[in-house]
């Protein structure tokens, strides 16, 4: 291997995170605190901090990572989604009510689907986006990131794609997830690399009809629970009936994350950058033992925790995430995209997050 070459083969040694909760809690606390203060608008410099030392703490081969980003461009591309979208809302919303007053019915129906039509494009907009701007402002051997400009194109495929996965009782949403991944993820590159996703429903499918199939599952397990007792002629406990119902939500949630699991181990173990190649070994278990820790955290803490929820999930995102290959520093040069300003402003707009 060149002296300038960075490389590994064996993928335990890609990434690794050296953040401590007690570190980060000084920073969760504040960041709690201020946005209280401020009614949510410190919210932009709370993700920026957080985003710092999530960054800072995560080390890529021989680098660790730098966030470049800060809270007042995003807040200022809020802003910008705000000062254009809402008014254009409202009046779509004024002409459908009026319309419907006046007995225009088939107009007012149109036009309501016309405009969820144009939000559902929107988030698609907005996940592209929310994508290029972290790639963008995430640096290594001080090297950025970034992705093809626009994103409306991405939008609009992400309309027909939702709406061709949903339409035949939501069996191909695999499909549409699995393709809008590809597409967003092979329009972005790191410095002078491309990546290159070629995910396909493999092994996801089994999993998705499980989880289309667990209202019937959850069917099929409650009535013998709460049957029997009724065909006795005895009513079934308040106790009975309440655990009944939290083991059909732990058997939907179960199932739910089984096809999760499977697809992100699908979808990162068909991604590559340059001579690099990505997989993710978390479980289904994993998920669930994620989730249930969220869960505990927030309600434990009476919702003062939920600001450790982005440091557990990056945590485990790292702890996960492998990769193998070999890193040319020598040839390393920045990316010829464009960084891209609008820093989130649709994705915070339609709460769209991420790890």
């Amino acid at each position: 291997m060149a002296a300038h070459d960075a490389g590994f083969d064996t993928p335990d040694s890609a990434f690794v995170f050296t953040g401590r909760w007690r570190e980060f809690l000084p920073i969760a606390v504040t960041n709690l605190l201020l946005t209280i203060v401020t009614l949510g608008i410190y919210r932009f410099w709370a993700t920026t901090r957080t985003r710092r030392y999530l960054w800072a703490n995560t080390q890529f081969i021989d680098d660790r990572l730098e966030w470049a980003g800060t809270g007042g461009e995003m807040f200022r591309g809020f802003l910008v989604v705000l000062l254009l979208f809402v008014p254009a809302l409202l009046i779509v919303q004024s002409g459908i009510e009026a319309l419907a007053m006046r007995g225009e019915l088939a107009l007012a129906g149109l036009i309501a689907v016309i405009a969820y039509a144009g939000l559902i494009m929107l988030v698609g907009v907005a996940r592209y986006r929310a994508l290029r701007y972290r790639l963008s402002r995430t640096y290594w051997h001080g090297i950025h990131g970034g992705g093809t400009s626009g994103g409306w194109g991405y939008g609009a495929s992400y309309l027909a794609k939702s709406l061709l996965g949903a339409l035949p009782l939501g069996l191909a949403i695999p499909w549409s997830m699995t393709a809008l991944w590809n597409e967003r993820w092979n329009a972005m590159g790191f410095g002078p690399h491309r990546f290159a996703a070629e995910a396909s429903t493999t092994g996801l499918m089994g999993r998705w009809l499980l989880v289309l199939a667990s209202p019937v599952l959850v069917v099929l397990f409650l009535v013998p629970m709460l049957g029997l007792g009724a065909v006795a002629g005895a009513t079934p406990s308040p106790v009975t009936a309440v655990f009944a119902v939290l083991l059909a939500y732990a058997l939907i949630a179960l199932l739910g994350a089984g096809y999760y699991a499977a697809f992100m181990r699908e979808v990162i173990g068909n991604l590559a950058l340059g001579p690099l190649r990505f997989t993710f070994t978390a479980r289904t278990a994993d998920w669930i033992r994620l989730f249930l820790g969220h869960a505990l955290l927030v309600i434990g803490t009476l919702g003062l925790g939920a600001g450790f929820i982005a440091y557990r999930n990056w945590a485990f995102f790292i702890r996960h995430l492998e990769a193998m290959g070999h890193v040319d520093l020598d040839a390393l040069t920045q990316s010829p995209d464009a960084t891209g300003g609008d820093a989130e402003g649709l994705a915070t707009a339609f709460d769209i997050g991420a790890i």
